[in-house]
């Protein structure tokens, strides 16, 4: 098997050097180079266009964001950013995410990272699945709003709608999440009937990052989940990280549930878990989406959750659109997914089912 060429792109020798030295040991890896700033990234990527790149966020003459948005413009490649864990870090990682990255790796203890082995199999995973992703110039205005296709016949036929007002929609995503968020949840109209659970895997600290910035550029209202908050119609809840999310009944209302039991197939917040426990909810009907992302995460829970409501819908991403179709695919093998949408398509799609 050929190895993966990695670009380390950090402006501190101490982890150009160690992040150089965990990749090569790895024995998937060759590392082409090394550059000291988003300046020297950039030329690099052109000089010898490697298949996956390693970014630092924070640098000196460019920095990891704008090296970004310039290397997708001009040289497309698949991009991991590595930040601290700090709020300012996550906020620039999630406009990197949201600008064109395949990932993020948070250095254990800042900028200089003396423990950056912590993390090791990390950035060995993910720079192996970043070097699967492909990636494209940044498109035009007018192609962005172009249909890709239509939306694919439903893999099964749909199950009736149910005999209720009470409806609710749940995500679930991982890899190429953020991005995948920002494309859906922006296209939702402000005055959508039901409330939206989301489960995005990500630690401590980035989810509020992500909800504040999907907020801020949305029509309908993002947060960060809290416990015990009655969900509301119109709003996105946004499990926090290192917490699972479930939805329960309180009344006549639903409310989220966090707690921290153990990872769930190595995730919390899992969306086995939150799809699980929407099997307890009578007299719902219920609207889940499956978008990009790693791995099977939700297909056990999805599987439980139309076996205990017949009323479920379910989509999947299509993997045309999907920048890592494992998670959509998982679905899609199990016979789960009702639709395959693409990614553009997908908020249209939602409005559609939850308003009929």
């Amino acid at each position: 098997m050929a190895l993966i060429n990695v670009l380390v792109v950090d402006d501190s020798a101490f982890m150009r050097k160690m992040i150089a030295e965990i990749l090569t040991e790895d024995g998937r890896f060759h590392v082409v180079g090394t550059a000291v700033h988003g300046i020297d990234g950039v030329n690099k990527v052109k000089k010898w266009q490697p298949d996956v790149v390693t970014m630092d966020v924070h640098m000196p003459k460019l920095d990891g964001l704008e090296a970004l948005k310039q290397i997708m413009d001009e040289n497309p490649v698949p991009v991991i950013m590595l930040s601290s864990e700090t709020k300012q870090g996550a906020d620039y990682t999630i406009q990197a995410i949201s600008t064109g990255a395949v990932d993020f790796i948070t250095k254990p203890s800042g900028s200089i990272s003396l423990d950056i082995k912590k993390v090791e199999k990390e950035i060995c995973d993910k720079v192996y699945t970043a070097a699967t992703v492909k990636v494209h110039k940044k498109i035009s205005r007018a192609q962005a709003h172009k249909p890709i296709e239509e939306i694919q016949q439903p893999l099964t036929m749909p199950a009736p709608p149910a005999l209720s007002s009470k409806k609710l929609v749940a995500i679930g995503t991982s890899t190429g999440g953020p991005r995948a968020l920002q494309k859906v949840i922006t296209a939702l109209p402000k005055d959508i009937r039901v409330p939206i659970a989301v489960v995005q895997h990500m630690p401590p600290g980035f989810t509020a990052s992500l909800a504040e910035r999907l907020n801020q550029i949305s029509q309908v209202a993002v947060k960060e989940a809290e416990h015990g908050e009655v969900m509301k119609k119109g709003t996105v809840y946004i499990a926090p990280g290192g917490y699972h999310m479930e939805v329960k009944h309180s009344g006549m209302a639903v409310i989220v549930s966090l707690n921290q039991l153990s990872p769930d197939n190595g995730h919390r917040p899992s969306v086995n878990t939150l799809f699980r426990s929407l099997s307890a909810l009578r007299n719902y009907q219920i609207v889940t989406c499956v978008l990009t992302g790693m791995g099977n995460d939700g297909t056990i829970g999805l599987k439980e959750l139309k076996k205990a409501n017949p009323h479920v819908l379910s989509l999947a991403e299509a993997e045309e659109t999907a920048i890592v179709y494992g998670m959509p695919k998982a679905i899609v093998k199990e016979g789960l997914a009702d639709y395959q949408v693409p990614l553009n398509q997908m908020a249209s799609q939602l409005n559609n089912l939850v308003n009929k």
